[in-house]
């Protein structure tokens, strides 16, 4: 078998390789073998194709890897759950540190727990979501206020 026919399927390959995922996995290595193709058509040793397969390929990964993933990298969309990560709201229900209490936040109630007693009527900051309940903490007041 002519061995620009071989660089063709391992193109082909990879192709389907890098198109089956979304990580970017082979995309260098279609280039390198794109290299060696037309190296094979110069009649020049399988070896040395090979070589230059493999070593621009590395060569292409490691330079090109980091800035593709930052320019291709998916933007978070935070969730209806997420959003309300840093928002204040107001006990509702007392919450100590060995039970769960209910504080209002964006206009809904949620069952909150904190390493903290916080009493009814005191404002609170969302710190993170364990399940279906708020991890909160008492919202530190400003000395202006």
């Amino acid at each position: 078998m002519d061995l620009w026919i071989m660089w063709l399927i391992t193109i082909i390959a990879l192709s389907f390789l890098e198109a089956a995922t979304v990580n970017l996995v082979s995309v260098w290595f279609i280039l390198s073998a794109l290299i060696s193709l037309i190296l094979s058509f110069f009649d020049i040793s399988f070896f040395i194709q090979f070589a230059v397969f493999v070593i621009v390929g590395i060569f292409l990964m490691i330079t090109t890897k980091p800035v593709l993933q930052k320019w291709i990298k998916p933007r978070e969309v935070k969730t209806n759950l997420d959003r309300v990560i840093g928002m204040t709201g107001v006990v509702t229900e007392e919450i100590t540190k060995n039970s769960i209490g209910e504080i209002k936040v964006d206009g809904k109630k949620w069952s909150a727990f904190s390493t903290k007693k916080i009493p009814v009527g005191e404002n609170v900051i969302v710190e993170s979501i364990d399940g279906v309940k708020l991890k909160v903490k008492i919202l530190e007041k400003r000395e202006s206020e």
